[in-house]
């Protein structure tokens, strides 16, 4: 058994052994050695932690050298949200760089179908030819659970057989299940994705009747965590029913696409009594950082697994700097010159094009943040959160199709997972910068085309409610980008909207707009069925970087872009037995959330102010903490209670929320009733003689806490007086009273279009004489 090539290095998983007893009669054992990696995502150029291509095929090399029988294999996602070196050439130089590393096999992750099952199978799989020049992957990928919709038949090859040294190890491949959700439906529409582990026991059975001595199960599916005590706790998680649901026949899980370096081991029941007891599970992360090896001890004789050694092997060592902002990396193998000439060129090609200026920005954009669950000192993504990015894009994207003829977009959607780095220009911190089209490249690396179609208000509401993504869904809530003009509100608890506007006007469920989203959004990635349903649709065939490079053009050649820091979406909620109308003099009393930003240097209010047409109701504190590991939009909180003052106008009206930094405005719709009046009249003085008293009647009103204007009548003797309150006083003074006895005086305000009138009757005593 040779001794594992393993390299300590930072924050990398331990090397861990799994061996029972060896067996008492002889054996012929054959060394079999595998090596994985998963999650590449073209990261081809060494940037320190990542070691790059040329490091990983040289490990790969090395190792091959040493060990003969080494298999290099892939849990998917090898291609696809690639680095610009990769992508401005279709990751052709990932697949050069791969093939000249030696992989043998890959199991399809989501990713390998961001342009579709065809160009998968005819660019990616096809041999290079001058008719296919970005294609030519060397290696077999390979997905038993991908099927063709209409037959069931397999859509790719399910398996893979490899030779060594008389010994058969059998790879079977599978893809998420979430498949469906994480690419374009339109690239997939013939392609349905099965149930992992039926679609793996199924074929593990047949590689097993057909002499196969060891069978490898490459799935593009991981564990949530690298806590291995935990991994297969829940047996109905989307990772813990393949730990518990695959067969006895498959020997190793080598599995990625939660990006997480782990390095398990779980025991199978039906092993007990073999010289291995114990199945690994193992994971080397991301981006080339690590490789997972598995060193199988075989017995050539009858095919049984004698021992496994297991480990990560890091390719690149921390060597200084190790808790600073800087670390510095230090390759754990030597560079493979053809991968480096490989690399070289894709770079010198990427830094012609990428050099591009585009324009000048005045500050970052920034994809929403949050602190790490397990690190709260530690930040990352959140796509659940609202940022001034993905609205940036939306709003390109509405600007690039606004034209007659590419559907004179109103509107524009954004999906967060669209979004891959930040916008932050040549010089970070330093603005304004310029930006280059390498750095919008990156930003947005899927080359998606925007597709313009017509949603109903009602179509809308729908595609917002299904930010809340189904349950199981890999996310459990996405926050789309929208472009400048639209806003809307919704209730946190309901998960409903509750109110949309397109330039302050509100929208209604029968208005038709003109709406644009990228086509992976078009046909309804990631559980955004709504968009699906538009009407009129129309692929404008330009891309969405090309959208962005053009609006830049317009906007940030002469004086550089602002970033906008409003909000586009605000959560609102009214307490428990709110009423559905105010009156003048009432309390009104709701919660806001979803009113920061929240990525790094983000422009976040501290307080709101509200108002109501030139009625000021008062400025309200704003909590912007972001809780570790959120998962939503709910950052940024405002608790606001007033009372209406007196003279509010009546009817449906909008009270308006504004961010006293940012400016963001939020609409809030109430209904307001006319207010109650309080009408108080005496009379001065109660007793007066006939023919001879003049008895002066002193008239007050009040409104909603305040003194109210308009007019009163006082009725007396037959005779009308009127009077014209002023600061809610009037005096009226009647002639006398011609006859003794018990008299009475009506007083009635007459209210005004927001007061409700009142009335009070008072009774005077008319006597002879003193």
């Amino acid at each position: 058994m040779r001794a594992l090539a393993v390299i300590s290095g930072c924050a990398v998983a331990a090397t861990s052994l799994v061996f029972v007893a060896t067996p008492a009669q002889a054996v012929t054992p054959v060394d079999i050695n595998i090596l994985a990696t998963n999650d590449f995502h073209g990261r081809i150029k060494s940037n320190g932690v990542e070691a790059g291509a040329a490091v990983l095929a040289g490990a790969v090399k090395q190792i091959r050298t040493a060990q003969p029988n080494t298999v290099f294999a892939a849990a998917g996602d090898l291609i696809g949200a690639s680095t610009f070196e990769s992508f401005i050439n279709n990751d052709k130089p990932t697949i050069d760089a791969l093939n000249e590393a030696g992989l043998d096999v890959s199991a399809v992750g989501n990713h390998e179908f961001d342009k579709g099952y065809n160009d998968l199978v005819n660019r990616v799989m096809a041999p290079a030819s001058p008719s296919n020049p970005d294609g030519g992957a060397s290696w077999k990928y390979i997905g038993a659970n991908v099927k063709m919709k209409a037959s069931g038949n397999p859509a790719l090859d399910p398996t893979f057989v490899k030779t060594m040294g008389g010994v058969e190890v059998g790879f079977i491949g599978a893809v998420t299940e979430h498949l469906p959700e994480l690419v374009s439906p339109g690239g997939i529409q013939d392609i349905s994705v099965t149930d992992i582990p039926t679609a793996v026991n199924t074929e593990a059975n047949a590689l097993k009747a057909s002499g196969v001595d060891v069978i490898v199960l490459l799935v593009h599916e991981g564990a949530a965590s690298t806590d291995c005590a935990t991994m297969d706790d829940d047996p109905t998680s989307d990772f813990g029913s393949i730990i518990a649901g695959v067969n006895d026949n498959v020997d190793a899980i080598v599995s990625g696409h939660t990006h997480l370096a782990y390095n398990c081991h779980f025991p199978v029941a039906g092993w007990a009594g073999r010289p291995v007891t114990e199945r690994p599970v193992v994971s080397a992360g991301q981006y080339g950082y690590n490789l997972n090896q598995l060193d199988m001890s075989v017995d050539s004789d009858t095919g049984q697994i004698l021992s496994i050694d297991q480990g990560i092997l890091p390719l690149a060592t921390c060597t200084a700097g190790c808790t600073t902002s800087s670390p510095t990396y230090t390759p754990n193998y030597p560079a493979d010159s053809a991968t480096k000439s490989i690399v070289d060129a894709a770079v010198a090609s990427a830094e012609v094009k990428g050099a591009v200026p585009l324009g000048d920005i005045a500050g970052p954009f920034k994809r929403a943040a949050r602190p790490k669950a397990a690190d709260p000192t530690a930040t990352e993504e959140n796509r659940g959160g609202e940022s001034s990015l993905g609205n940036l894009v939306a709003e390109a994207q509405r600007w690039a199709t606004e034209s007659a003829t590419t559907g004179s977009a109103q509107i524009a959607f954004m999906n967060p997972g669209g979004l891959r780095a930040d916008m932050v220009g040549n010089t970070p911190g330093t603005y304004p910068t310029t930006l280059t089209y390498k750095q919008a490249a990156n930003v947005q690396p899927f080359a998606n085309t925007l597709v313009n179609m017509d949603l109903t208000g009602a179509q809308i509401r729908d595609a917002l409610e299904q930010q809340w993504q189904p349950a199981g869904a890999s996310r459990p809530f996405l926050r789309l980008g929208v472009s400048k003009g639209f806003t809307y509100t919704y209730d946190p608890a309901t998960k409903k909207v509750t109110g949309m506007w397109l330039k302050g006007t509100r929208i209604t469920g029968s208005d038709t707009f003109s709406v644009t989203v990228n086509s992976f959004l078009s046909t309804g990635g990631d559980n955004f069925g709504a968009f699906a349903g538009g009407t009129g649709k129309q692929d404008t065939g330009k891309t969405d970087l090309e959208g962005m490079v053009d609006y830049m053009s317009a906007f940030a050649s002469s004086t550089a872009l602002p970033v906008d820091y409003g909000q586009r979406a605000v959560g609102l909620t009214f307490p428990s037995g709110a009423p559905s109308s105010y009156r003048a003099g009432q309390r009104v009393a709701f919660d806001l959330s979803s009113l920061a930003m929240t990525g790094a240097g983000d422009l976040q209010d501290s307080k709101v102010a509200v108002s109501l047409g030139r009625f000021k109701l008062g400025s309200f504190p704003v909590d912007n903490t972001v809780a570790p590991g959120a998962t939503d939009d709910e950052a940024g909180t405002a608790s606001v209670s007033f009372r209406l003052p007196a003279g509010v106008p009546v009817g449906t009206k909008t009270l308006t929320v504004t961010g006293e930094q940012t400016g963001s405005a939020v609409a809030v719709p109430v209904k307001l009733m006319k207010a109650t009046s309080s009408l108080s009249a005496r009379l001065r003085p109660v007793k007066a003689v006939a023919k001879k008293t003049r008895v002066t009647v002193i008239v007050r009103v009040r409104a909603g806490r305040a003194t109210a204007p308009g007019r009163v009548l006082v009725q007396a003797q037959g005779k009308l007086y009127r009077l014209r309150l002023e600061r809610g006083l009037g005096v009226a003074t009647l002639k006398p009273f011609r006859t003794t006895g018990i008299k009475k005086v009506k007083v009635r305000y007459l209210g005004t279009s927001n007061t409700l009138p009142s009335a009070t009757s008072l009774k005077v005593r008319v006597v002879r004489h003193r």
